[in-house]
């Protein structure tokens, strides 16, 4: 019965609009909400943020405030930071048992349910966020992820909610120049990048953000990747390791969710489940936005301050990529699920690879060396 009830949603509920028309769409239906009569309603959302993790946390917290604005009050959603309602990598887990009727995390987080989650948020060597965000919308990726998530007899169903951009590759307490330098290295990384550093020889940790700080400070982890120059400040990662790197191969584009328990959502009348769609649509937007706005301040508060950056070697690089697509292949091999998003996902990055190539790509290389940045 879940099941059958989620592709419904997942098919008549569309996808959503781009993040100007989620703007126009809430202030009509916020106009419609005021004028009927309808139910008061209370949702706690678990999060997988502390609340110093201010954009993470606060763009959970911007659904909130707005869903309950467009309602006048009637949809109020509670969010809680993590490990309030919920630990930071069990939210899907709170959501899926009522324990919360949403929550806001990320699909990679859960790949005990089955490695095809991780394309809910990003696989290494993949989609950068607008890349990203086209293949969610446009290019049957949240269908395939709502699928997913029907087929795993969850009750829960997803909306696209932020994106932190390209991250970096993560603070080290000792220089990493070749493959053999990850050998017996105690790392935090998360999702299918940290199963590849695994089979390259690395010993690899899942924590939520709130638990590395302390990890890294106390040597129980060699180094640990978390976000991008802002998060990371925020985490004070910059004070217990001095060697910053990049790229982070491993998360082009990370994307988060709204996870929504589907028998909650269906007793949302149709003006409030339009609300919250069109208010996820804007917050995926805007917290990608202010990412960017913010990290180049970050950075260089970060680097006056003692932070070396470095580059992972081509070495690093090449090999870490034939490792991640022979993982792929591999994991292809033996979980149909995995395979028959994989293969379609492959031909919307080659596609759009080729087309970013030339437009956005050939720009770029040629403003930003112009510019001497």
């Amino acid at each position: 019965m879940k099941r059958r009830n989620f592709i419904n949603y997942a098919t008549t509920g569309a996808i959503g609009a781009t993040a100007l028309g989620a703007c126009q769409q809430q202030t009509a239906i916020s106009t419609t909400a005021a004028s009927l009569d309808l139910p008061v309603i209370r949702w706690r959302m678990a999060t997988s943020w502390p609340k110093s993790l201010q954009i993470l946390y606060e763009s959970a917290d911007l659904l909130c405030r707005t869903v309950s604005k467009m309602t006048d009050g009637r949809f109020a959603i509670t969010p809680y930071p993590a490990g309030e309602l919920a630990d930071g990598l069990k939210v899907l887990d709170a959501v899926a048992d009522g324990t919360a009727e949403c929550g806001h995390s990320a699909s990679y987080y859960y790949l005990d349910r089955g490695p095809a989650m991780a394309f809910g948020t990003t696989i290494p060597f993949g989609l950068t966020a607008i890349q990203q965000n086209a293949w969610l919308y446009y290019g049957g990726g949240l269908e395939m992820m709502r699928k997913l998530y029907a087929d795993l007899d969850l009750g829960v169903i997803n909306f696209p909610g932020g994106n932190t951009g390209a991250q970096m590759g993560g603070w080290f307490k000792r220089e990493v120049n070749a493959i053999e330098d990850f050998q017996g290295l105690k790392m935090r990384v998360p999702g299918l990048g940290g199963q590849i550093l695994e089979r390259l020889g690395a010993e690899i940790q899942v924590l939520p953000g709130d638990k590395i700080f302390e990890a890294l400070e106390k040597g129980l982890i060699d180094a640990a990747e978390w976000k991008n120059p802002h998060a990371d400040e925020m985490l004070g990662l910059n004070r217990v390791a001095p060697l910053y790197y990049y790229p982070g191969w491993w998360e082009p584009g990370t994307s988060y969710e709204f996870q929504v328990n589907l028998s909650q959502w269906q007793t949302l009348p149709k003006e409030y489940q339009e609300i919250f769609q069109a208010t996820a649509t804007n917050v995926n937007a805007k917290m990608l936005a202010k990412f960017n706005a913010v990290n180049g301040k970050e950075l260089e508060h970060m680097v006056l301050g003692g932070t070396q950056l470095l580059p992972f070697s081509r070495e690093i690089l090449t090999a870490t990529y034939k490792t991640a697509f022979e993982l792929y292949e591999e994991i292809a091999s033996g979980d149909a699920t995995f395979k028959k998003i994989y293969d379609s996902w492959k031909v919307f990055r080659d596609r759009i690879y080729g087309w970013n190539q030339l437009n956005e790509l050939s720009f770029a290389n040629f403003a930003i060396d112009l510019s001497g940045s």
